[in-house]
């Protein structure tokens, strides 16, 4: 499982940053195409709002590649 860390102050970031930042989307225009396929977990609920604010502690699954853990 991959950590991906907020910087200091940070609460959140937001669903479709995160696929960028981990390149599970090449673009962020891509995002909402993955999104639409239902391959996108939170905490193992299927998600498919690119804005959905993901916090410290959430897993998010991406089909096809690592599992991330937001620290």
């Amino acid at each position: 499982m991959r950590t991906v860390s907020l910087r200091p102050g940070e609460e959140s970031i937001r669903l479709g940053q995160l696929l960028k930042l981990v390149d599970a989307v090449p673009t962020g225009a891509q995002v909402k195409d993955v999104l639409l396929t239902g391959t996108i977990l939170v905490n193992g609920e299927p998600e498919d709002r690119r804005g959905r604010q993901v916090r410290r502690g959430d897993v998010v699954s991406i089909e096809g590649v690592e599992d991330v853990h937001v620290g």
